[in-house]
């Protein structure tokens, strides 16, 4: 019984990265990214997957540079490989660990075109279309096939490996 009434109460960390999220939304950026590192510092390299995954995913949103962009979207792909159904399940907004992927993929894709290694992004664009079949036919799944058809022609209309290009608009898992 304690155990269900602990899955059944809001996750305290999960809350808070909602609420910098929501700061950030606001336009705060730096005070966003902020808030979000004092938030990785208390939970570490080796905390929870899911705070972990989510964390990483937003400090990407927040970053200046491509490359920490990139660092930080690779430590939320990094953290959703750990991750297990049960997990997921714990958390009142739970998804499939499935369905992440595509979303993860698509913004290493897009940070990669920014960076200008082509190459790299058309491989992640490929693991996000291949991981896309696990996406619901709603609101957030067509969204995110709809990004990963807009990267895919945007990398075919500039097939080669040149320099970096404007930024893609980023997706949520």
């Amino acid at each position: 019984m304690a155990e269900r009434q602990e899955q059944a109460a809001p996750d305290a960390v999960m809350t808070r990265i909602g609420q910098v999220v929501m700061l950030h939304h606001a336009g705060d950026r730096e005070e966003a990214r902020q808030r979000l590192l004092g938030l990785w510092a208390e939970i570490g390299e080796d905390g929870d997957p899911l705070h972990r995954c989510t964390l990483a995913h937003y400090l990407a949103d927040t970053q200046d540079d491509p490359a920490d962009e990139l660092a930080w979207d690779l430590r939320a792909l990094t953290a959703a490989e750990e991750l297990t159904d049960d997990r997921l399940a714990a958390h009142e907004r739970a998804l499939a660990v499935r369905a992440l992927y595509p979303s993860l993929h698509l913004n290493l894709a897009a940070d990669y075109v920014r960076l200008g290694h082509r190459d790299a992004a058309r491989t992640h664009l490929r693991r996000a279309r291949e991981a896309s079949g696990s996406l619901a036919d709603d609101g957030y799944g067509n969204g995110v096939r709809a990004a990963i058809g807009r990267l895919e022609a945007r990398l075919r209309e500039s097939p080669g490996d040149g320099g970096p290009g404007p930024r893609p608009p980023r997706q949520r898992p």
